[in-house]
């Protein structure tokens, strides 16, 4: 086992496109781990390997490495930046000691970085943010720089000052040291002086810097105010230990296409971040665990792979205790007793066999486990330790699923279903109505490359459909004495059932409530339980349009019953005639969803977003320009965002970006209620 107070384990983590992927290979060839610099365009870097990966030129999973870095094990998770596939996010967070935010030269800090940025501090990640692509066109490291207090509120700590820009990018200045580092794009390094051109810029940033790493600590502020400067060993012990508390952000500027700056990085890694053992206790259901070797063994599964040849694979972070090869764990969700063989270590698409024991801190895969998925916690046979699942974020689209050919659609059930196991951020599902395969995700393409990786896998012709918005249906008016009455007489015992029931709407949010208000016996109480299932049964069907009604209140205040002939069935049928009966009374109202959708777009586009938003129906809530880039809040109905990613990237130049989650329902306008009822009737008729 190596040397826990060494040892390193953190996240790549950034907005699509910032690069982490290529820093990552830098890392790996900059440590020795791989002999040839791999690049995201062509196809075959160490971390993206599926085939959807390489064609999309982008991370749809987490990629793991380890490697030694002067002799100090390393372990690293490269976590997807684009949002149809970062929904796990707070899983991979959760496993790590610590992140690395890579934001690029170009853009800065973006709306969705802030997003990221968020999940980082709700989780206590201590982090150091990479500036990347510094050899770009129109490389700005001034602006991006400034866009990490400005739009992150991070009290940032430049430790190296870029030498050049652009095309012309070729060092920094270590500003601790002093010392200009020039790189020569093979990796090496050679010590010189300060560019003459930028010493008085140098010197004033690390004044700021000093000052930022003073700020975080009362002791050294007094010490700093006093003499107005600090010791090259306050600075350095003050600036760990703002790391390590969060109070401080270390920055590093790199070229990882031009593999510039990976060293620089490797070292702030090892000298800054923590170790395991600096890791806050884990906190279980019942009681919490410290982050120590000398307690029992703990492991949490934060992602499940699927491997052509291995099958299914287990990836866990050791929270505790000392994971050895050929031991037994126990599942504590389940209490299912897992045999451990091999330990693997990943790096890439393959795995290296390792017989030394793995303490805190360690990222091991396990092969063939039979009962653990994701999200569950492996510990000692005795031990009953289950770690709290970090949350993940809501699905935000769903499609329906068919077969190519009529009559396999269990085989496109289970294809799918199988993704299900390795991506907890799919949801699979069927319309009861309509007899649909629904699958939900967070967003288009995180659909369309889910089912691709299915059609792949399991050979399976998959055609998606029109995606399903879930609206919704509720009273805007009062229904009250209505009755329903279910009497049927077919030889023998019949079948009888009365209820007397008032309908009133509720506020939006509320759902549904069932009060019960019988007195006297007029129904027994063993039937009162089927009027309100019969109620949410017929309201599950809709009225309007086959569309769940929804924030609405029913009251059971009367009814009658037989002695014989009475039942809990007949009186579910009576509950479901006396809601049909109050929906025809009343008057009834088609809500849509309505999403708060975030969008971000250099300054000049914002005119055309805003307009096509309000096109869309959208209601522009306001945007925050910062660092050239507009954020545009809007409210916009589901139903005009299900297909808005290539409309924003044909708009901007594939510049845009945005993410969305739900906001709340909403009454639909006539025209639109007309057409969904119209759809649904031609769709009934079709049936």
């Amino acid at each position: 086992m190596s040397d826990l107070n060494t040892q390193r384990t953190y996240a790549l983590i950034g907005h699509g496109g910032s690069g982490k992927t290529s820093v990552a290979e830098m890392l790996l060839f900059s440590a020795g781990t791989i002999s040839r610099l791999g690049k995201v365009e062509d196809g075959n870097t160490t971390l993206d390997y599926e085939p959807e990966e390489i064609k999309r030129r982008g991370s749809t999973q987490p990629g793991f490495a380890n490697y030694q870095w002067k002799k100090n094990q390393h372990f690293l998770i490269d976590a997807p930046g684009d949002s149809n596939f970062s929904g796990d996010l707070s899983y991979e967070l959760a496993a790590t000691d610590s992140v690395i935010l890579v934001i690029d030269a170009v853009d800065g800090v973006k709306p969705l970085t802030r997003k990221i940025w968020a999940k980082v501090q709700d989780n206590g990640n201590p982090a150091m943010i990479v500036i990347n692509k510094m050899d770009r066109d129109r490389a700005d490291f001034d602006a991006a720089f400034a866009s990490i207090s400005e739009g992150l509120g991070a009290r940032a700590a430049l430790l190296y000052y870029p030498i050049g820009s652009k095309e012309d990018f070729k060092g920094v200045v270590d500003m601790l040291s002093g010392k200009a580092l020039m790189f020569d794009g093979e990796g090496g390094v050679t010590e010189g002086d300060i560019p003459g051109d930028i010493k008085d810029t140098v010197e004033a940033m690390r004044e700021t810097m000093v000052e930022n790493i003073a700020e975080s600590d009362e002791e050294l502020m007094e010490l700093y105010f006093e003499e107005g400067e600090l010791t090259p060993e306050q600075i350095t012990k003050g600036l760990k230990a703002g790391v390590q508390a969060g109070e401080l952000v270390p920055v590093a500027v790199t070229s990882a296409l031009n593999n510039m700056g990976g060293q620089t990085i490797l070292d702030t890694v090892q000298n800054l971040m923590p170790s395991p053992l600096d890791h806050t206790p884990w906190q279980g259901e019942e009681g919490e665990r410290a982050s120590s070797p000398d307690e029992p063994l703990s492991c949490f599964v934060f992602k499940t792979l699927a491997d052509p040849f291995a099958g299914q694979l287990t990836v866990v972070r050791v929270l505790s205790g000392t994971l050895k090869a050929d031991s037994t764990l126990k599942n504590t969700r389940n209490g299912e007793k897992e045999r451990i063989g091999q330990l693997l270590l990943m790096q890439g698409k393959n795995q290296e066999q390792t017989k030394t024991p793995m303490g805190p801190g360690a990222i091991v895969t396990l092969a063939k486990l039979k009962n653990t998925a994701t999200g569950d916690t492996l510990t000692e046979e005795k031990d009953d330790f289950k770690l709290i699942k970090p949350e993940i974020a809501p699905q935000l689209i769903t499609f329906a699923l068919a077969p190519a050919e009529k009559g396999d659609e269990d085989k496109v059930y289970a294809a799918v279903g199988k993704l299900l196991e390795e991506d907890i951020t799919l949801t699979l599902s069927r319309d009861e109505e309509s007899g649909d395969i629904l699958l939900s995700g967070m967003g288009q393409n995180h659909i369309e490359i889910s089912v691709e990786k299915a059609k792949r896998r399991y050979k399976t012709e998959i055609v998606l459909k029109t995606p399903k918005v879930p609206y919704r249906e509720t009273f805007r008016t009062a229904a009250r004495e209505i009755q329903g009455r279910h009497k049927k007489q077919s030889g023998g015992r019949g079948q009888f059932g009365d209820c007397w029931i008032h309908i009133e709407p509720q506020p939006h949010g509320s759902d549904y409530e069932f009060e019960d208000k019988i007195v006297g016996g007029a129904i027994p109480r063993q039937y009162i339980p089927a009027v309100d299932k019969g109620i949410q049964e017929a309201a599950a069907r809709g009225v309007l349009a086959g569309y769940p009604v929804i924030d609405f209140k029913a009251t059971c205040y009367d009814g009658s019953y037989h002695n014989v002939d009475s039942s809990e069935m007949a009186f579910k049928i009576a509950g479901s005639l006396a809601f049909k009966k109050a929906a025809e009374k009343a008057q009834m109202a088609l809500l849509e969803p309505v999403m708060l959708v975030a969008v971000a777009v250099p300054d000049s586009f914002m005119g055309d977003i805003i307009g096509d938003l309000s096109s869309r129906r959208g209601k522009v809530l306001g945007s925050d320009s910062q660092a050239g880039v507009t954020e545009i809040k809007a409210h916009v109905p589901m139903s005009e965002m299900l297909k808005y990613a290539p409309d924003l990237n044909a708009m901007t130049g594939g510049q845009g970006t945005f993410f969305m989650e739900f906001a709340q329902y909403e009454e639909c306008p006539p025209q639109v209620r007309d057409q969904v009822i119209a759809d649904n009737k031609k769709g009934a008729d079709a049936d």
